[in-house]
């Protein structure tokens, strides 16, 4: 048997959990033909990678990505690709572009998920072919696509696209019985093209940009109780998933998202809801969502919390950061795209004691802890500021208010200083619970999304340098398979798409790591330009050395930090369709 490349001795994970072991793997056209004890015959093989010493894993999924407009004109989404992510899921928080236009898609993703709109509408203006989910589907394949793509119909989408903007954002407005047949019509369609679901949000600081609406939460949250029970029952019929996130201020809405999943006189609804989190701001929260998902699925359900398996930490430039949507004056700044009315609002005194008040209130479910002695200033054209807090800073300058600080800092310098603060997942020891936990998911990097303001990229090799330390320290919660089929076969199963396994006859998408790479390198952060986006600097990880090599489809398309020339311009992943298994 002649292979097309031929990987030697590498320690190998084969992505159902099961006990790892010294392979030869051999790989022709997009799949694996040979596990072998014996090494294989390198006669004839155009490629022989020495994995001695290495992992050899199934290409990790990432189940909660936004690269919906980013693939569309660099569809090689070198980001995630070069951390060993070779699937990822597009259509998260109730935002796709299947149906919208760019305008609406503009109006949609900017502000929520801070992608520049400018180019958000530009690419969808002069890309989008597709006015149905096959169509998409088919513009999708056409992509010289780096990983592999798989993809949730956003609820935000199909209600844009059949109310238009305005009504689908107004309290009282309801759709007609055609535009709520219509919508339940796109579904249909979409899971018939192969859809793993539908994403919804509930979430009330996501908020829209633009004009028209400006401001308004996103079209999804205001859809009532029927519509959505309309369109899970399309969901449970077809066994397909859910993917949403409750109003964390509202037990009602909490109660109401995660009882969906159960069964009782109809067919359970497989739901993962955003997300489960050591956070900061409410740390009692941590000790319930394992026992949530055990108590849903004992009693029937198919249910998941999302989580990202690393440190929470986000940056922001500014007051730019969408974790101050959550508040009233918070959001208030945020609503003035214009700078001068921006910061006359940011000097008025009233303004300043709203900030004030809303910063010292303790009681309720929130995601920021609002302590600005937990947030460090990293760079400034003042740079006696560096390294301190804006609570630091303040005591310097006599005993000033930190809000009046933070707000006195913004005025003087805008989005020229830059600080950061981590939100949630800061104890290592819940990080494991959830690690571990059967319940939980991991994922919810928001990959293409936040460019300034977080970098999740490398999440799954930080999460089984995590385990691998853990275990070598006598403190393991999970074993290194485990781990592995957590990042990999476990979701893919999950979600129902073909990927996530590395054994005879599976997609030859595979990542080989250099164990002794997983260091402290991995928590790093640096700055990269995105060229469709006029070159603004994203945050990005560069840990290179760990992965040494990534194929997608049979073909190696990165490795050692260096991208090769397919990646990007062949079309090495495809669409996969659920069920395809």
């Amino acid at each position: 048997m002649s292979y097309d490349t031929i990987i030697k001795a590498g320690r190998w994970f084969d992505g159902t959990g099961s006990a790892s072991a010294i392979r030869h793997l051999g790989l022709r056209g997009d799949r694996v033909v040979a596990v072998s004890v014996a090494p294989l015959d390198e006669t004839g093989c155009a490629q022989v990678i020495d994995a001695e010493g290495k992992w050899v894993v199934p290409g990790m999924v990432d189940i909660h990505t936004h690269y919906d407009i980013e693939v569309l004109k660099t569809p090689g989404l070198t980001e995630s690709v070069r951390h060993g992510i070779t699937t990822v899921l597009l259509g998260s928080c109730s935002l796709s572009t299947v149906h919208v236009g760019g305008t609406d898609a503009g109006d949609l993703f900017g502000r929520v998920e801070a992608i520049p709109r400018k180019h958000v509408i530009e690419a969808i203006d002069e890309l989008k072919t597709w006015n149905s989910a096959h169509e998409y589907v088919a513009a999708l394949e056409r992509l010289p696509l780096g990983p592999n793509i798989a993809a949730m119909l956003g609820h935000s989408d199909i209600r844009t696209a059949q109310m238009g903007l305005d009504r689908a954002t107004r309290k009282d407005v309801r759709p007609t019985p055609q535009e709520m047949a219509a919508m339940e019509a796109a579904l249909n369609e979409a899971l018939d093209a192969g859809f793993v679901g539908m994403s919804a949000q509930q979430l009330m600081f996501d908020k829209l940009d633009g004009e028209t609406c400006r401001s308004r939460t996103l079209p999804s949250t205001y859809a009532k109780a029927k519509e959505r029970r309309r369109l899970n029952a399309i969901l449970r019929r077809r066994d397909r998933v859910l993917q949403a996130g409750p109003d964390v201020g509202s037990p009602r809405s909490l109660a109401a998202m995660t009882l969906s999943t159960l069964g009782i006189f109809r067919k359970r609804l497989k739901t993962t809801l955003l997300s489960a989190a050591d956070i900061k701001a409410t740390p009692a929260v941590v000790h319930i969502m394992g026992p949530i998902a055990r108590a849903l699925n004992a009693l029937g359900g198919d249910f998941r919390w999302q989580h990202l398996p690393v440190p929470f930490e986000v940056y922001a430039d500014g007051i730019d950061l969408v974790i101050f949507e959550e508040f009233g004056s918070g959001a208030a700044a945020l609503h003035l795209a214009d700078e001068i009315e921006r910061n006359a609002l940011l000097r008025d005194e009233d303004y300043r004691r709203r900030f004030r008040k809303d910063y010292e209130a303790r009681f309720g479910v929130r995601v920021w802890h609002r302590d600005f002695f937990d947030a460090e200033i990293v760079s400034c054209p003042d740079d006696s500021v560096i390294g301190k807090t804006f609570g630091q800073v303040g005591l310097d300058r006599g005993g000033l208010h930190p809000v009046d600080t933070f707000l006195d800092l913004v005025l003087a310098h805008g989005t020229k200083m830059r600080w950061r603060t981590t939100i949630s997942n800061h104890r290592p020891e819940f990080l494991a619970k959830l690690g571990a936990d059967p319940g939980v998911q991991l994922g919810f990097s928001d990959a293409g999304a936040h460019l300034r303001n977080m970098a999740f990229y490398n999440f799954g090799l930080r999460f089984l340098r995590h385990a691998r330390d853990a275990e070598r320290a006598g403190r393991g919660f999970i074993s290194l398979e485990r781990a592995v089929h957590r990042l990999t076969g476990e979701l893919a199963d999950w979600y129902g798409v073909d990927a996530g396994h590395l054994r005879e006859g599976d997609r030859a998408d595979l990542v080989i790591i250099d164990p002794a790479e997983l260091d402290a390198s991995l928590d790093d952060y640096a700055e990269s330009p995105v060229a469709q986006y006029d070159n603004l600097s994203r945050m990005v990880n560069r840990n290179d050395g760990a992965v040494s090599a990534v194929f997608v489809g049979g073909n190696y398309v990165f490795g050692n930090g260096t991208a090769a020339p397919v990646l990007g311009t062949t079309r090495t992943g495809r669409f996969l369709e659920a069920k395809a298994r």
